[in-house]
């Protein structure tokens, strides 16, 4: 088989965050809005799924091409080799959306694309009937612009249910969006790093992922596991690879605290499903109380707003808090996500960067307050001969 066209989605705003990612896994890239274009061979869709922390699924992109009519829509899907991927008894829905085309029902195209995929493979099994009890297949046809791209998705739920999550509390954030944010702050894993509003403790757990090199993929199962056009050894390979990669003899600096004695129950479960309980340190303590230890260390939270807080008194009076907080710790950097277009006033000062995201379907700003950055490691000597 020939190299796939492969498909990295992101979040909105995030883009980039994934195209590095795939940088420095190996490939190179093509970023547009919403996804990122890369190349690979079957093993690269196991390694993707597994180690992608920042995207939220990983598709084959069957094919691309204009579709202003359903006859263009049916012939186009057709002509795509679907007997390369979906077996006689594979289970294949259809997903769709559209944006600015001719084909704006939904439902019609995703009529259109099934019939045709079905015809595609009648011809090719030589039968009228397909169980569909198989392994599962989804497929989504998206329409932009009068331009049908037709992918298959081999992710199944989104990457950002690793799996080590069994509860959760009000609002979480995403996995996904947490190692995003982790990844755009200045933290790496030599420095402490500290949530005073942890709730389910998700960024804490995915910079000790990130810190030990866990690929967050490997607690979890994908439904292109069960498909016979990739061979089980190489979802082995990807494993193997990814067990061989974990480096748990770093030492951890990772605290975080909540004013919600339950969310830091739901917060320790988390970790210890996540084989980290012993990494993380949490405890049930206000904002106004958090005293992080340590120099040249990162504060990251996702504080209460919007449906979490409702009382805009207690989102500003929070915020101050984090602003003197920080005017206690000068080595240190802070980074929030936050709606809030009150977030600097309040804070004390403006923030050294700005970057507009979605936490959801909530308009963000993440604000990155930069502290100086550790000073280096002098050099050692070496002996002279």
């Amino acid at each position: 088989m020939s190299k796939l066209q492969l498909i990295a989605t992101a979040p909105m705003g995030l883009e980039a965050v994934v195209a590095r990612e795939l940088n420095e896994l190996g490939y190179e890239t093509t970023t547009e809005n919403g996804r990122v274009l890369f190349s690979g061979d079957i093993i690269d869709i196991c390694r993707c799924n597994l180690w992608l922390r920042t995207s939220d699924r990983v598709l084959i992109n069957m094919g691309q091409f204009p579709a202003k009519t359903f006859d263009e829509l049916f012939e186009g899907v057709k002509a795509l080799p679907w007997q390369d991927w979906i077996p006689e008894h594979g289970e294949f829905p259809v997903e769709g959306r559209s944006h600015k085309s001719q084909l704006s029902s939904v439902p019609a195209a995703q009529g259109i694309v099934k019939k045709a995929v079905v015809e595609k493979l009648k011809q090719y099994y030589r039968t009228d009937w397909f169980p569909e009890n198989g392994p599962r297949y989804v497929i989504e046809v998206t329409l932009l612009n009068d331009i049908a791209l037709i992918t298959l998705d081999t992710t199944g739920p989104a990457l950002h249910k690793r799996g080590y999550r069994k509860l959760i509390t009000e609002a979480p954030i995403k996995e996904t969006m947490a190692a995003a944010l982790l990844k755009l702050s200045r933290w790496n894993g030599s420095r402490p790093l500290y949530d005073p509003c942890c709730g389910s403790g998700t960024f804490l757990i995915e910079a000790a992922m990130m810190a030990w090199n866990i690929a967050p993929g490997l607690r979890r199962s994908f439904p292109s596991e069960h498909w016979p056009a990739i061979p089980p050894e190489a979802w082995q390979t990807a494993r193997e690879e990814a067990f061989d990669a974990v480096r748990d003899d770093i030492p951890l600096q990772l605290t975080g605290s909540d004013i919600d004695p339950k969310a830091i129950e739901v917060a320790q479960a988390a970790a210890k499903s996540a084989g980290l309980s012993g990494e993380i340190t949490f405890s049930v303590l206000p904002a106004s109380k958090a005293r992080p230890e340590g120099e040249y260390g990162c504060i990251i939270t996702n504080p209460p707003y919007g449906e979490r807080l409702s009382d805009d008194k207690e989102v500003e009076k929070l915020t101050r808090q984090f602003g003197q907080m920080m005017l206690h710790l000068p080595t240190w950097s802070f980074f929030a996500i936050s709606p809030s277009k009150q977030f600097e006033h309040h804070f004390g000062r403006k923030a050294d960067k700005r970057r507009k995201l979605y936490n959801g379907r909530i308009e963000c700003q993440y604000y990155q307050y930069l502290g100086p950055l550790p000073p280096r490691a002098p050099k050692k000597e070496t002996d002279a001969n």
